[in-house]
């Protein structure tokens, strides 16, 4: 073990190893507080008397997938040293932001340099990754340690190669469970909000993408350690298109600072889906049979060669759905993929290189994932599963591409309910406030 995976991290270590390290500082992993224990990875606390050992030795319960933590583990952590090179022109990138993603820029940066937080509400296709590109650059010329984590593995391994080509000199690592690369010391972290547990007060710039997403929404432990991986002097910078409740309340009560971008990098409005109700489109399906109006629809796109997601609200519903599929459309090229999938990303892959024309999903591809022309449609919008926040983040999959910045969305119900008819009232909210901004009036974009 290199000295330098101490640096912002905690270590675990079992008390009886002799290991000698300079200016180390060891903590008790698991502290007592009376009848309560407290686990100083993830900061949670929990019963003495639950969780213990047959030897009687005391664990965490918590973060069990880090590996196991017991009272004879001890943490080690050593202050992080920003022991990066220096770099005057890390970014290597060479496409160009639009007037407004400028704007937009200017502003993370502005936050990024005054270490506080910020929400960037930016609709789904802004271009929020390019937007973060100057507030990164700027990060590495003064040898910060900068993670950008997100909720999801997608995400993850959606935002890895486009930032490891535009910083192509500047160390970087990728860390989720299933990531093919070994943790190393670097300036520049691409991780799942999970991984956070394994540092402390390690980074100058954090940066959660997808900050409305599960596990990560709700979910006090990985805000914990999101407090927990920052330096005490340190930028939050937290990404949306879709912003929480809790989130919208703060802002109101001026105790988060908010930019706003409500126009797509290519300048064009989000489609506004359209409502189909269909009380029987599960019995139909189950018959192996499709609603005409939508084969008439789906029959269009295939022969207008348009590649198009079905989202399902059942995983138990997909091979229904691939057996209409296959009746109504012999010929067609498409597979179905879910959370489990052993060939979820093999499959993802060939649906964005083209090779499928149909991939029927789950909720698993609401976000993180760009197919260019891409038509969609929601069986079942109205089931608990679709709630607004993901409606809003399924019809922005489509007209993210400059090759067809319009698409179609359909949103297939038995019924109206409140989460439709409040995506949708978003959707055109967002369209109305698109339309009154122009490359000569940005001042709409300022943080307040």
């Amino acid at each position: 073990m290199k000295i330098s995976d101490f640096y912002g991290r905690l270590v675990t270590v079992q008390a009886t190893t002799d290991l000698t390290l300079p200016q180390v500082t060891k903590l008790p992993a698991i502290k007592t507080n009376g009848k309560l224990l407290y686990c100083q990875r993830c900061q949670q606390t929990f019963s003495k008397k639950q969780f213990h050992l047959p030897n009687g030795v005391d664990y965490c319960p918590y973060c069990l997938q880090f590996g196991r933590l017991t009272s004879h583990d001890l943490l080690y952590t050593l202050p992080e040293p920003n022991l990066f090179p220096i770099n005057e022109q890390p970014l290597s990138w060479q496409g160009k932001l639009s007037p407004l993603q400028q704007k937009c820029a200017q502003v993370l940066k502005e936050q990024a340099a005054i270490k506080k937080e910020f929400l960037l509400w930016a609709v789904t296709g802004a271009g929020k990754t390019e937007i973060m590109f100057p507030a990164i650059s700027e990060a590495i010329k003064k040898k910060e340690r900068i993670c950008i984590a997100t909720p999801r593995v997608d995400v993850c391994n959606e935002l890895f190669p486009r930032l490891q080509q535009a910083f192509d000199r500047t160390s970087i690592v990728l860390l989720h469970a299933n990531s093919p690369m070994k943790y190393h010391y670097s300036q520049l972290v691409i991780c799942t909000t999970h991984q956070l547990i394994r540092f402390y007060h390690a980074f100058d710039l954090l940066i959660i993408d997808e900050v409305d997403a599960f596990p990560f929404v709700n979910n006090q432990l990985l805000q914990m350690a999101v407090a927990k991986a920052r330096k005490r002097i340190s930028s939050l910078l937290l990404l949306t298109a879709t912003p929480t409740k809790q989130l919208l309340t703060k802002i109101k009560q001026h105790k988060l600072v908010c930019g706003y971008l409500p126009l797509r990098f290519h300048g064009h409005l989000l489609p506004v889906p359209q409502i189909m109700t269909l009380p029987n489109w599960r019995r139909d399906l189950l018959r192996c049979q499709i609603d005409r109006r939508l084969f008439k629809i789906l029959e269009d796109w295939f022969k207008a060669g348009l590649p198009v997601l079905i989202f399902s609200p059942e995983i138990r519903l997909l091979v229904e759905i691939e057996k209409t599929v296959k009746k109504y459309f012999p010929h067609l090229a498409f597979s179905s993929v879910y959370a489990g999938d052993e060939k979820r990303e093999q499959k993802v892959q060939t649906m964005r290189r083209e090779k499928y024309q149909l991939l029927i999903t789950t909720t698993i591809l609401e976000r993180g994932v760009t197919f260019a022309k891409l038509n969609v449609v929601i069986l079942g919008a109205d089931e608990q599963v679709f709630h607004e926040e993901s409606l809003v983040q399924i019809a922005g999959r489509a007209g993210r591409s400059l090759k067809r910045p319009t698409g179609d969305v359909i949103f297939v119900c038995s019924m109206l309910n409140q989460a439709i008819k409040k995506a949708v009232k978003q959707i055109r909210f967002l369209n109305q406030e698109g339309e009154k901004i122009s490359d000569e009036n940005l001042s709409f974009l300022s943080a307040k």
